[in-house]
């Protein structure tokens, strides 16, 4: 019995275009008529999630931020949240002045984006996100226990080991850093427990590295046929590629696995 599927956006569930690829779209909505649950986990913050949670008829609650914050985007409620420890934030205001040249910070507090560089990468990212980049002025100004997640963006990127945080890589040019605590697997589990929902009866399905303790949490893990490597070697299925429909396999899947036919089934 397949409950939940989990999907990824970017590079899943939501193709170059950035607009949901339309065959995976109708294929989630067919799992939902039937009685399923799909849950988005993405890096993106709740102002460019927003769009495709609505566009899915959402109401349950997202990960958003690559697991730093579980929110439920209809009703603006924090189910959970996991911001830097204060330590490693102030780790990293004091390796922002020595970064690689094309590399450039990106904070996130209290719902917003920050970042005090204007370039073309910045701009790019915003674009994609269809979010604002605020100046904060100065860095040291942001309450340093209320940052959310850090994002480097550009590259080549430094080697970070800072205490208390973990890596992930979201795409080929975003390194992001995150609380020990805060990855997609991570609040995959504790949002399965609240629910009372076994990870067995979930699927989750994404492209990049930092899905890939989310596929490996979850009863069926499955990775876009054109993803990264690593995630396709941890995957228990790999799907077709993200622009030929990756979730239209999931789904299949779950029907198959629940007994469904038709499109209409009860859990």
């Amino acid at each position: 019995m397949i409950r939940w599927i989990v999907t990824d956006l970017d590079g899943t569930l939501v193709g170059r275009d950035l607009a949901m690829v339309p065959a995976s779209r109708e294929a989630l909505r067919r799992f939902q008529r039937a009685g399923g649950e799909v849950v988005l986990a993405t890096g993106r913050m709740e102002r460019s999630a927003r769009p495709y949670y609505d566009e899915l008829g959402l109401d349950a609650p997202a990960i958003l931020y690559n697991g730093a914050a579980t929110v439920n985007l209809a009703t603006g409620d924090v189910l959970r949240a996991r911001n830097l420890p204060a330590a490693a934030w102030k780790t990293l205001l004091g390796l922002f002045g020595d970064l690689p040249a094309g590399v450039y910070p990106v904070a996130f507090s209290g719902g917003e984006a920050l970042a005090v560089h204007d370039a073309p990468e910045l701009r790019d990212y915003a674009r994609r996100d269809g979010i604002t980049l605020r100046d904060p002025g100065d860095w040291a100004a942001l309450p340093p226990d209320e940052i959310t997640k850090c994002m480097l963006i550009g590259g080549p990127f430094p080697e970070l080991d800072i205490p208390g945080t973990v890596t992930v890589r979201s795409e080929a040019t975003y390194l992001e850093v995150l609380a020990e605590q805060a990855t997609k697997g991570t609040a995959l589990r504790e949002l399965a427990a609240a629910g009372n929902v076994p990870l067995e009866q979930i699927a989750a399905v994404g492209d990049n590295p930092n899905d890939r303790d989310m596929i490996t949490a979850a009863g069926v893990g499955f990775a876009v046929g054109d993803g990264h490597p690593d995630v396709v070697a941890a995957a228990d299925v790999v799907t077709r590629a993200c622009a030929a429909g990756a979730l239209v396999d999931v789904v299949e899947l779950a029907f198959r696995s629940n007994g469904w036919a038709g499109g209409e089934g009860e859990l």
